[in-house]
């Protein structure tokens, strides 16, 4: 699957090791390694945990777009950030 490249290139774009983000995430490395790898699915839990950190959207993590902005944050008169209790 074309996302799992992404979420190495993330991760690497932001100078992380697969330690250090499987800490941050609360799991062994060896199973962030597997979702990197394309070996395992990764949990909806984990994929917002990692849009979160990466302040980008699921779709792009899942590759369904190439533009890493969150559309809210693009500007425009009809585009309005999500309500409080959302973040």
């Amino acid at each position: 699957m074309a996302y799992y490249p992404r979420l190495r290139d993330m991760r690497e774009d932001h100078d992380l090791t697969q330690q250090k983000l499987a800490e941050y995430l609360g799991m062994p490395q060896p199973q962030y390694f597997r979702y990197e790898q394309g070996l395992r699915d990764i949990p909806t839990d984990i994929l917002i945990q990692l849009a979160k950190l990466y302040n980008t959207t699921t779709d792009y993590l899942l590759g369904l777009t190439d533009d890493p902005i969150i559309p809210w944050r693009q500007g425009g008169a009809s585009r309005t950030p999500p309500p409080t209790n959302m973040r």
